[in-house]
């Protein structure tokens, strides 16, 4: 077809779809735009309209921490050491005899009396021994009966000059050989009789029975080495700890005067006090490989907490220290070898250099406050020197519980 016939002012046809694909596309952005420009005008209008409660939320807000009020006390000052249980006597019975175990009178784990029967071994041969024994001394104390009547004939025939004189002496001497040989049977039933108890175990102590360590029909002999028996004393019991000779001035006065100076035992984590004694006695030389002294502590034990060969520590009281300033341990922080404190000043906590004195449980007596001091209990990873903070809670004493004070008042 030619082009002249199409009419004039008539515009040339468009390709199929081009218009259309077009508008099709700012329908779908448009919405997607606003939307998103929506989104972020309501997050700038949320966080410029934060609520200050949510402040806290901020790393840099006023932290929150605890305090305690430094008061004058009275304190211990201690010695610690690691200690081992140890009974004040340890009996291992042996057999003093040869035979067979006929009977055992006690229980494992048993507590015994000093003089209760244990174990009993076969007496019938120290019996019939024994018995032997008796009747060879009565038969020499017969012949000596005869020496001696006839020695006193030979005496009144020798005034006579019935008898020479010979003959009265080697009687005299007679009498005298009756006799040795009566003792020598005096000293074999006396033997037999010691044989014989050797049959009859008792307990020689007062303590606690181990494990059973034979068994009836059992045949024991003098001169084992193992025991058949073995009896720990439990009441009264000591600890042995050493001590480094650092410490001999300050215990050397109470040492010398034998004062019974207070000393605790407590579990290997030291959370639990096992039982209270008093100081016994101390070693006589130093060690010198390891530069300390051992000493020995007694506990009544009434309750039977420590157990021989039981690892402890001990803590022996040296003195009482009177009017001491008193902060819970807990406060006292440490920069190396130097000990600190934060000191809560008008809503700030400033560092203030402190000397430990002695230490208790969870109180420390220190110097270098005043009585009355507020210091801080907690936080120490928030504050440091001239933090504002604001106090939870006050201790009215290092070792009292917290009185609770308003959250958030800021301490003056």
């Amino acid at each position: 077809m030619s082009t002249s016939n199409i009419p004039e002012g008539t515009k040339s046809p468009q390709p199929a779809g081009v218009s259309t694909g077009r508008s099709t596309r700012r329908k779908i952005w448009l919405p997607i735009l606003a939307v998103v420009l929506i989104t972020v005008v309501i997050v700038a209008l949320v966080r410029k309209h934060k609520p200050a409660s949510q402040a806290g939320e901020n790393p840099l807000a006023t932290p929150n921490i605890r305090t305690a009020t430094v008061h004058r006390g009275n304190i211990g000052e201690y010695i610690e050491a690691l200690g081992t249980v140890t009974p004040l006597a340890t009996v291992n019975l042996y057999s003093q005899v040869n035979g067979e175990v006929v009977a055992v009178h006690y229980v494992e784990g048993q507590m015994v009396h000093k003089g209760d029967p244990l174990i009993d071994i076969d007496p019938r041969p120290y019996e019939a021994q024994l018995q032997e024994y008796q009747g060879q001394l009565e038969r020499d104390e017969a012949v000596l009966k005869q020496a001696e009547i006839d020695l006193a004939r030979y005496r009144e025939a020798a005034a006579q000059d019935a008898v020479a004189r010979q003959t009265f002496e080697d009687q005299e001497q007679t009498v005298e050989q009756d006799r040795g040989t009566v003792k020598n049977d005096l000293g074999q039933v006396e033997y037999g009789k010691v044989q014989l108890s050797y049959c009859h175990l008792t307990s020689p102590i007062s303590g606690r029975v181990g494990l059973r360590l034979v068994d009836p029909g059992n045949v024991v002999f003098s001169g084992g080495s193992s025991p058949i028996v073995v009896i720990t004393q439990l009441q009264p019991i000591t600890v042995v700890f050493n001590v480094a000779e650092d410490y001999l001035d300050q215990l050397r006065s109470a040492v010398t005067h034998r004062e019974a100076l207070p000393v605790d035992a407590f579990d290997r984590a030291q959370l639990k006090r096992l039982a209270t004694g008093k100081l016994l006695t101390l070693d006589n030389q130093v060690d010198t490989s390891t530069g300390t002294i051992r000493f020995r502590g007694q506990f009544d034990n009434a309750d039977l907490a420590l157990f021989p060969n039981q690892f402890v520590n001990a803590r022996l009281l040296v003195q009482t220290l009177q009017g001491q300033l008193l902060v819970p341990a807990a406060a006292v922080q440490h920069n190396g070898v130097d000990a600190f404190v934060y000191v809560v000043r008008q809503g700030s906590v400033h560092l203030q250099p402190v000397k430990e004195v002695a230490t208790e449980g969870d109180d420390a007596a220190v110097s270098g406050l005043h009585d009355g001091d507020a210091v801080a209990v907690t936080g120490f990873d928030k504050i440091q020197d001239g933090t504002r903070i604001a106090v939870l809670s006050t201790q009215t004493a290092a070792n009292g519980a917290p009185s609770e004070s308003a959250s958030g008042a800021v301490s003056q």
